[in-house]
């Protein structure tokens, strides 16, 4: 599976690094070469972070916990929201609204309010205010659906946050950190690993590389989910108490 994989990761140029003058040297341990100004990325380094990501994934989604994918850079957008809806995770592909960890609750409270413009939007009600406050509200909608669509299905705290780019998303890797929320990153050689706990080396900027680490990742959640679907069918089925055989 390793050759195979490296095949795919470099054929989707997740090995093509930052310019060596933008360099982290912290990320020094997994980069290969530097050529034509550029780092390129050891993508040996590259595999055993995904297979390591992969594995701890598999376990999240198997144990029943939430994984929240954050992608807010244009390249990730696309790939994080197709990929997060096919695994049936929450992600955040737009904006990361400061607090959407560290202060859950409000978070909430604004999804209920997202929800109350869309119950409005859909009767007769809003017809019956001015055009101006029509106007007024239907881009408060926008406004949210936009930030928060995404954030629907996160009814708790996940237990995981898959990140592109952790120098882009440094508030959220910042609130999972503080909340003790494991975070598995696609880094690149401008970024400094240490925030991130499931480092996996490669280019955060390249649409195809995002979107092939992505996609390998949901496939994780996506087999762990399976598995816990498959676990809980075998359950024992409880057994009424108090039941008694019809006699004779």
């Amino acid at each position: 599976m390793a050759e195979s994989l490296v095949s795919e990761l470099v054929e989707a140029g997740v090995h093509f690094g930052h310019r060596a003058s933008r360099w982290n040297p912290k990320m020094a341990p997994y980069i290969y070469a530097r050529k034509n100004l550029i780092h390129i990325i050891d993508v040996r380094e590259t595999v055993r972070g995904m297979l390591r990501a992969k594995k701890y994934l598999g376990q999240v989604a198997a144990g029943g916990s939430l994984v929240l994918f954050v992608g807010t850079k244009r390249q990730a957008g696309a790939a994080i929201e197709r990929e997060s809806l096919r695994c049936k995770m929450p992600f955040v592909s737009e904006r990361w609204l400061g607090g959407a960890l560290t202060n859950f609750r409000t978070i909430r409270s604004r999804l209920g309010r997202l929800e109350e413009l869309e119950a409005l939007r859909s009767g007769e009600e809003l017809q019956s205010y001015s055009k101006k406050m029509q106007s007024a509200l239907s881009r408060e909608y926008r406004k949210m659906y936009r930030n928060l669509n995404g954030l629907r299905s996160m009814n708790r705290l996940p237990e995981c946050l898959v990140v592109i780019d952790p120098k882009k998303e440094k508030n959220a890797v910042r609130e999972a950190n503080k909340l003790g929320i494991t975070v598995v990153s696609l880094i690149d050689t401008d970024c400094d690993p240490d925030p991130v706990d499931l480092p996996i080396p490669g280019n955060d900027d390249g649409i195809r590389s995002i979107e092939a680490v992505v996609k390998h990742l949901a496939d994780a959640v996506l087999e762990g989910l399976n598995s816990r679907a498959v676990d809980k069918q075998a359950e024992p089925q409880p057994v009424a108490v108090g039941a008694e055989e019809d006699k004779d």
